[in-house]
């Protein structure tokens, strides 16, 4: 671990002439707070992530959704700013603003033009060490946070997840929903998510990332600035560790079932899988690929193209810090569901028992290849691999070590890595009409 008050220079990439095109550096401050910057030569944007050790699964059942609450209130204003002065700083200068929680964290994000970063950062600053809360605040945002979590409940695709989590894990932080329920954001008071705040929202659990045509130093400054308010970085600590495990925890295999009056059958069928450091991941990408990542996949030819069962089927694969599932999500009409079921569990055994082609294991490293290095072409995304690797991986690949880990994938690491997953008990969610 880096030392506070020190920065380091972790990658440099130089053209051939020897110009540098890009550049990451790591500042932690001495109360903690990590600053990790990549320079972006050639750009005019540039983008801002705060990173937030904190998610769903930090939270007891009273106060269960109170992770997802609190994103919404630190927009509603601070001692300096309202709501709608928020809004219209970013707004003034073109900038695109927002914030999301999941289980293990949450991240206020922007991104706006390189001239105009230190107002992004000021914003930002201002918002995750200064809000308000107030309780009129809470009252008014408890009614979208209701409403938002009937939205979900409204689409099938999002409750067959939910009921899939809720299988795998039971009714523990990992198993529940994101935003809470109906029960727990009445329940919730401006106390509780008050001491929420103050007890996760310190420098030691932030990550700020920043990617563009920036200045390491000037980013460290404005940071300084913004976050110092109120003596947010006064005092020394060290900087949370990312959580890890070796060994992913136990899921429940079994069913489970929610009868809705809709027109189609939604199902996720899946098993265990493993933790976000399993180095066994690269092979899953490259096994995910060919299940169901694309069209030319298995899942999408076979309950697709060959037989018409479904209009959407993908697979997909969840990672935590020690949890995993791994599984194929279809959308049917239920007259259909049967023979969708029969074909995704005859496909999930046949690469079980026989590992994937030569050629789909080509093209399943050129799909994560080529989506690994299109999605770094813009400072956002940038950011955001800074970002999650700083708060939740604790290392920062090079792009070639990536792409190198994904070239090393062999037929035998596939192979192995799927009669290792599809010959454990199954989880199954359905939801859709009771016949």
């Amino acid at each position: 671990m880096q030392k506070n008050g020190t920065t380091r220079t972790l990658h440099t990439v130089k053209d051939v002439d020897g110009s540098v095109t890009s550049r990451v550096r790591r500042t932690v401050l001495p109360s903690g707070l990590r600053v990790v910057t990549e320079q972006m030569v050639g750009t005019r944007s540039a983008s801002i992530g705060v990173w937030v050790n904190v998610g769903s699964r930090d939270e007891t059942p009273a106060l269960h959704g109170c992770s997802h609450f609190l994103e919404h209130l630190l927009f509603k204003g601070t001692p300096e700013r309202t709501a709608m002065e928020i809004s219209v700083a970013l707004d003034a200068v073109g900038g695109e603003f927002n914030a999301f929680t999941t289980k293990e964290y949450t991240v206020f994000h922007a991104r706006v033009l390189d001239e105009d970063l230190g107002t992004a950062v000021d914003v930002l600053g201002d918002m995750v060490t200064a809000s308000t809360i107030t309780a009129a605040d809470v009252e008014a945002e408890r009614d979208v946070i209701l409403d938002e979590i009937a939205m979900h409940d409204d689409d099938p695709d999002d409750v067959v997840h939910n009921l899939f989590a809720h299988q795998a894990w039971g009714d523990s932080p990992l198993g529940r929903p994101i935003a809470g329920t109906d029960a727990s954001i009445t329940a919730m008071t401006r106390a509780q998510v008050h001491r929420f705040y103050r007890r996760h929202y310190t420098p030691g659990n932030m990550v700020v990332s920043v990617a563009g045509n920036i200045d390491h130093a000037d980013v460290v400054r404005q940071v300084k600035q913004a976050f110092g308010r109120q003596g947010f970085l006064a005092g020394e600590a060290t900087p949370t560790a990312p959580a890890q495990s070796e060994r992913a925890r136990k899921v429940h295999p079994g069913e489970a079932r929610t009868v809705r009056p809709q027109e189609q059958v939604n199902l996720v069928l899946g098993v265990k899988g493993m933790t976000r450091t399993d180095p066994r991941r690269y092979a899953l990408g490259v096994l995910n690929t060919a299940l169901g990542g694309g069209t030319s996949s298995r899942m999408f030819q076979e309950v697709r193209e060959h037989r018409g069962l479904a209009y959407s089927v993908y697979s997909f694969a969840s990672h935590h810090a020690d949890a995993g599932v791994v599984g194929v999500s279809v959308g049917c009409l239920p007259g259909k569901y049967d023979a969708v079921l029969e074909t995704v569990r005859g496909e999930l055994a046949k690469v079980a028992a026989e590992g994937i082609t030569e050629e789909e294991l080509q093209r399943g490293k050129g799909q994560l290849k080529g989506g690994l290095l299109l999605g770094l072409e813009d400072s956002a995304s940038r950011m955001s691999r800074l970002g999650k690797a700083e708060l939740v991986y604790d290392e920062l690949l090079t792009i070639d070590e990536v792409v190198g880990r994904i070239e090393a994938v062999t037929l035998d690491d596939v192979a192995t890595l799927a009669r290792d997953l599809f010959t454990q008990p199954e989880m199954l969610a359905v939801v859709g009409p009771a016949k």
